[in-house]
């Protein structure tokens, strides 16, 4: 089995727009999960084609798995907190201190 070296720039094109979407576009909480989890799903992708190229079990693929949709629940909790404290998901308007 071979890794087509298209298919690789493309998962690492998919990892390189998702850091520069959470990196610039931090106003909203809603936008910055949704840029986690595109980087959590190129990297799910990339870790499927590496592991199935070296003929290796799964089980740290579902193990990645368990731990994506755990962040995803973690951050989807943090969103409807803050939207019920604050009325919406603007970084100004809520205070760290």
């Amino acid at each position: 089995m071979m890794i087509n070296m298209s298919v690789i720039f493309f998962f690492l094109c998919m990892y390189i727009i998702g850091n520069l979407i959470f990196v610039s576009k931090h106003k909203h909480l809603l936008i910055v999960l949704l840029s986690l989890e595109f980087i959590v799903l190129s990297i799910f992708f990339f870790l499927l084609m590496y592991l199935n190229y070296v003929d290796n079990n799964m089980y740290m693929l579902m193990l990645f798995l368990v731990f994506s949709v755990c962040e995803g629940a973690l951050g989807l909790s943090i969103l409807v907190s803050m939207i019920r404290t604050h009325g919406n998901d603007y970084f100004q308007s809520f205070n760290l201190l």
